[in-house]
C-alpha cells in the first residue's frame, strides 16, 4: 500500500507539474500567437486573462466535488480535460476559437493542484503533510522558471506556438493511465445533496471580481476605478459574496454547505485567506523581475533571464525547506520565519541592491522566504481549521485568494513603476523609450529613475511580507 500511494503521488506531480506549465509557457510566446492572430496586445491578454478566470471559478467547485464524489476519479477528469483543451487550443483556426479553447484548458486546470494537495491530506499522516504539500509548491516554483524557458525552446526549435499546447497531450495520456492504475480512490463518508445555489452565487461573484480587475488599467489607476465596468462590477462582486454568506448561513441540514459558515465566521479562515491574497501578490513580482535587471543594471534583454534564476531557485529551495519546518515547527511558526526572510529580503532588494551580483544574493534570500509559503505552511493551516469533510473547499478557497492576489498584483506594480518614470518617458511605455535611448548619459539618467522605481514597487512588497509576518505572529499566539 505504502508503495502504491508513493507512485501515486508521483502522478500527481507530474500532474500539477503539467498544468503549472501553461501560463509561464504562453508569456513566452504572447506575442508570437497576437501576430498569428493579427490581434493587439491588449486583446491578446485575453488569453491569459480568461484561463485565470476559469482557474479561479473552477478551483473551489474542483476541491468540493473531489470531496464528494472521488478524488482520483475527479483528478482523472481535470487531467482529461486540459489536455482536451489544449489540443483546441493547438488547432484554433481563429482567435475566437482560441480563447474559447483556453476556457476550457482552464475548466481542467483549475482542479489539478487542489486535487492533489487535498489527496495529501486525506491520505497521509499528519507529520508526513508538510513535507509533501512543501513538493507540491516546490513543483510550482519550478514551473515558474521552467516555463517561460522551455516555451521559448520550444519555439525556437519548431517555428511553431501551436507546439506549445500539443506537448501536453502525451503527458496528459501517461498521467491518465498511471492515474488509473495507482491512485486510489479516496472521498469523504458523509453524502449530502450539494449546496447549488451557493455553487452559483459564489461562482458569479469571482467572476464579477476577476473582470472588474481585468479591466484596470495599469498606468492610470485611478482613472480605472473611476470607470463603471470596474466599480460596478466590485459592487457587484461585494453584493454577491454578501448574498453568498447569507445562503450559506441558511443551509439546510439535508444539503452540504459549499462554504460552511462556522469556516466563514472563523478569524483564522480569514487571515489564512488574507495571507493568501498576500502570497499571490509576492508571486506577481516574478514578471517585472526581467525589465527590473535589464532596465536598472543595462543586462541584455536575452539575458534579463538572469534576474529570474536566483530568485526561482530560492523558491523552490523555500518550498521544501517549508515543508520540514511545517513538520517540526507547526504552520504558524514557518509562517513567521518565512515572513522575516522574505521581508527583509525584499528591503535589501529595494535598497541594498547596487549591481547584479548584490541582487542575485538579495533575490536568492527572498525566494526562499516566500517560496516557503507556496506549499505547506498556508495548506497545513487551513487543515487544523477546516474540519476533515470540509478540507478540499478550504484549500480551494485558499488557492482563489492566491489567483486573485497573482492577478490584481501586476496592475498595481505596473502603475508604481510607469507613475515613477512618468516626468522622463511621457505618454511612451517604460520598454518603449528604453529602447530607444542613445547615450551613455541618457542611459545612466534613465538607471537613476529606474532604481527608485522599481524601489517603489520592491517597498510595496516589504509591506505585503510584513504583513504575512504579523499574520503568523497572530496566529502562533493563538497556538494555532
Amino acid at each position: 500500500m505504502k508503495q502504491r500511494n508513493k507512485l501515486a503521488l508521483i502522478v500527481f506531480i507530474v500532474g500539477v507539474f503539467m498544468s503549472a506549465l501553461d501560463n509561464g509557457i504562453i508569456s513566452s510566446a504572447l506575442t508570437t500567437i497576437n501576430y498569428a492572430f493579427h490581434v493587439s496586445t491588449v486583446q491578446g491578454t485575453w488569453g491569459i486573462t480568461l484561463y485565470t478566470l476559469g482557474i479561479a471559478v473552477t478551483t473551489p467547485i474542483a476541491g468540493k466535488l473531489a470531496d464528494k464524489y472521488g478524488r482520483r476519479r475527479l483528478f482523472l477528469i481535470e487531467i482529461t480535460l486540459f489536455a482536451f483543451g489544449s489540443l483546441l487550443v493547438a488547432l484554433s483556426p481563429s482567435f475566437s476559437f482560441f480563447l474559447i479553447a483556453r476556457v476550457v484548458q482552464s475548466l481542467g486546470g483549475g482542479g489539478i493542484f487542489i486535487i492533489a494537495s487535498s489527496y495529501i491530506l486525506a491520505t497521509y499522516t499528519p507529520a508526513q503533510q508538510g513535507g509533501l504539500l512543501g513538493a507540491l509548491g516546490a513543483v510550482n516554483g519550478i514551473a515558474s522558471v521552467v516555463g517561460p524557458n522551455l516555451g521559448s525552446l520550444v519555439l525556437n526549435l519548431t517555428g511553431s506556438w501551436h507546439w506549445l499546447f500539443l506537448i501536453n497531450l502525451p503527458i496528459a495520456v501517461i498521467v491518465v493511465i498511471s492515474g488509473w492504475l495507482v491512485i486510489p480512490e479516496t472521498k469523504n463518508e458523509l453524502v449530502k445533496a450539494l449546496d447549488y445555489k451557493g455553487l452559483l452565487v459564489l461562482t458569479l461573484g469571482i467572476l464579477s471580481l476577476m473582470l472588474a480587475i481585468t479591466n484596470i488599467e495599469a498606468g492610470s489607476l485611478l482613472a480605472s476605478l473611476e470607470q463603471g465596468k470596474v466599480w460596478g462590477l466590485m459592487l457587484l462582486s461585494g453584493l454577491l459574496f454578501s448574498l453568498f454568506i447569507q445562503l450559506e448561513k441558511r443551509v439546510s441540514a439535508r444539503v452540504d454547505p459549499f462554504l460552511p459558515y462556522n469556516l466563514l465566521r472563523s478569524r483564522g479562515f480569514g487571515l489564512t485567506l488574507f495571507m493568501g491574497l498576500l502570497t499571490g501578490a509576492l508571486i506577481a513580482i516574478f514578471v517585472f523581475i526581467p525589465s527590473f535587471v535589464e532596465q536598472r543594471y543595462g543586462v541584455t534583454a536575452n539575458n534579463s533571464g538572469i534576474g529570474m534564476s536566483a530568485i526561482g531557485l530560492g523558491a523552490i529551495i523555500g518550498a521544501g525547506v517549508g515543508g520540514g519546518l511545517v513538520t517540526k515547527l507547526g504552520a504558524s511558526k514557518t509562517i513567521v520565519i518565512s515572513g522575516i526572510l522574505a521581508t527583509l529580503g525584499f528591503a535589501l532588494i529595494a535598497f541594498l541592491s547596487p549591481n547584479l551580483g548584490w541582487f542575485i544574493v538579495n533575490s536568492g534570500l527572498t525566494g526562499i522566504g516566500f517560496g516557503m509559503l507556496m506549499g505547506a505552511p498556508l495548506s497545513v493551516l487551513m487543515s487544523q481549521i477546516a474540519p476533515a469533510t470540509d478540507n478540499g473547499v478550504a484549500l480551494g478557497t485558499l488557492s482563489v485568494s492566491r489567483q486573485v492576489g497573482l492577478t490584481l498584483a501586476p496592475t498595481f506594480y505596473a502603475t508604481i513603476v510607469q507613475n515613477r518614470f512618468g516626468s522622463l518617458i511621457g505618454a511612451q511605455t517604460v520598454e518603449t523609450f528604453y529602447r530607444h535611448l542613445s547615450s551613455a548619459a541618457q542611459l545612466q539618467s534613465f538607471q537613476q529613475v529606474a532604481q527608485l522605481a522599481y524601489r517603489n514597487m520592491f517597498s510595496l512588497a516589504v509591506g505585503a511580507a510584513g504583513l504575512i509576518l504579523l499574520s503568523g505572529f497572530y496566529l502562533q499566539r493563538r497556538g494555532l
